[in-house]
């Protein structure tokens, strides 16, 4: 087979996310398994170059990994004609001049969510990539996950009928960094630093609702910062001034109703940290992060109401587990090789910039409807 490089800037992979889930478990990965494959004779196999503004935390990374190629430099990283990729994982306030800049050096571009802060940002990329002639993506990687892949096979096949209702649950605590230190950067929890659950899961709430259930069509959210003080990375106090948990409920398409809560303040009693359940008029679904679970009609069981005895039923019982019916692989490398096939093959790819800047129109209206207390509708986005 012969090998074909592609040159990769990734930018922001020195925080959690970029290293584990693009750099180590995506990227690194492909490279581990020996390319990617591209189905024509050819190998694909991807080149990356970190990119960040310390020195000490990229060599650091590069001596961890066994990644070879790092700088602080990002021009020169956009203007060598070797890199053909240009990967965003930092945090959201810088992601737009960044992308603007590896739009403008010809770099197809692959971004995580939020794409851009406002709406107005992130049409602006989308309108930017087109006009340049540049493929570009977002990072969706719920859709990709073995729990919600089950689900679209569950909904695909009907076995559900006629979809009524979506609820979901999501979260954990978040420690609060006093006596344990907190699972997430302390940047989450100020507005002020680009923080706050609404922008970080409204987006991934939209394209779940958006390419399973139906388009979102409006929004209710109610946002809350349940914990007011919290203590950073150095073990210093400081005010928590973004919402850690929001309560929402969306209109869809065809008449489906979907309410979900996103907590940083909440004890599991779940099966995984976020699980979706499906009801519909021939059966349901519950699903989570890698299983899902269907219960038909004909297997449903006729509670009746009576708080004066011991409950009866052993409700769990009576749901039958979907099959793996083969391999999952990690969501995020798995959307990596699609947006790789897109650039190199121009194989069909949906989770464009304008996909995601869907997902920051509904986290501003999000964020509007809890200022203002009421229902918002969700115009549909034009580049």
């Amino acid at each position: 087979m012969a090998r074909r490089t592609v040159g990769i800037v990734m930018n922001g992979v020195t925080g959690r996310m970029g290293r584990h889930q693009h750099l180590e478990r995506s990227i690194l990965a492909i490279r581990a398994q020996g390319g990617l494959d591209l189905g024509d004779g050819d190998v694909l196999w991807p080149e990356p170059t970190l990119v960040g503004r310390s020195e000490a935390r990229l060599r650091a990374l590069a001596e961890a990994t066994g990644a070879e190629r790092w700088t602080t430099d990002l021009d020169a990283a956009l203007a060598d004609p070797a890199h053909h990729v240009y990967f965003d994982a930092q945090v959201t306030k810088a992601r737009v001049p960044a992308v603007r800049a590896a739009i403008e050096a010809g770099k197809h571009v692959y971004v995580e969510k939020p794409s851009a802060e406002t709406v107005a940002e992130a049409l602006e990329l989308v309108r930017l990539a087109d006009a340049a002639g540049v493929k570009h993506g977002v990072v969706q990687d719920k859709l990709f996950l073995p729990g919600l892949v089950k689900l679209e096979r569950v909904l695909a096949s009907g076995m559900l009928g006629r979809v009524l209702s979506v609820r979901g649950e999501f979260g954990y605590w978040v420690f609060e960094g006093d006596w344990q230190p907190a699972q997430r950067p302390s940047w989450n929890y100020r507005t002020e630093d680009g923080g706050g659950i609404i922008v970080d899961m409204l987006p991934h709430w939209r394209y779940v609702l958006d390419h399973l259930f139906g388009e979102v069509r409006s929004v209710s959210c109610l946002g809350a910062t349940h914990v007011p003080e919290r203590w950073d990375e150095a073990g210093r106090a400081y005010a928590a001034t973004a919402d850690d948990a929001a309560y929402a409920t969306f209109e869809l398409a065809g008449g489906v109703i979907a309410t979900i809560n996103a907590s940083w303040t909440t004890r599991v009693y779940r099966d995984e940290l976020v699980v979706f359940q499906v009801d519909g008029t021939e059966g349901s679904a519950v699903a989570g992060l890698r299983t899902c679970q269907v219960q038909h009609r004909t297997m449903t069981p006729r509670p009746v109401w009576n708080p004066d005895v011991a409950n009866p039923f052993d409700f769990r019982a009576d749901w039958a587990p979907v099959p793996d019916n083969g391999p999952f692989d990690n969501a995020f490398k798995v959307q990596w090789e699609r947006f790789l096939r897109h650039v190199v093959q121009d194989a069909p790819y949906r989770h464009t910039l304008l996909e995601g800047a869907k997902g920051v129109q509904l986290a501003e209206l999000g964020l509007a409807s809890w200022r203002g207390r009421r229902w918002l509708d969700v115009p549909e986005l034009r580049p």
